[in-house]
């Protein structure tokens, strides 16, 4: 298991990108939360095996049909959390 924070920029706020992100994490069960930043950029904070966790940033790399994402900036963090779920805050 491996914990990496997102930062997700671009048209990511008011298209439904936080319950696309959401979705998504409870397909390939990732667990963790996303939530909008006040810049207008979604920070994502997740849990899940490294395999798992590759093909979900690939499909946060694209995002819902409305979005516009131009860039990802994700950083592994050493320290685990330990989610239960996936939380959209």
């Amino acid at each position: 298991m491996v914990r990496y924070q997102a930062i997700v920029h671009g048209r990511v706020q008011g298209v439904g990108f936080r319950y696309f992100t959401q979705h998504e994490a409870l397909k390939y069960n990732i667990h963790g939360t996303v939530r909008n930043l006040e810049n207008g950029s979604v920070e994502i904070d997740a849990e899940g095996s490294k395999e798992q966790m590759a093909q979900f940033f690939q499909a946060v790399q694209k995002g819902p049909m409305f979005s516009k994402v131009t860039d990802v900036l994700i950083s592994e963090k050493s320290e685990r959390r330990n989610f239960s779920s996936f939380s959209n805050i």
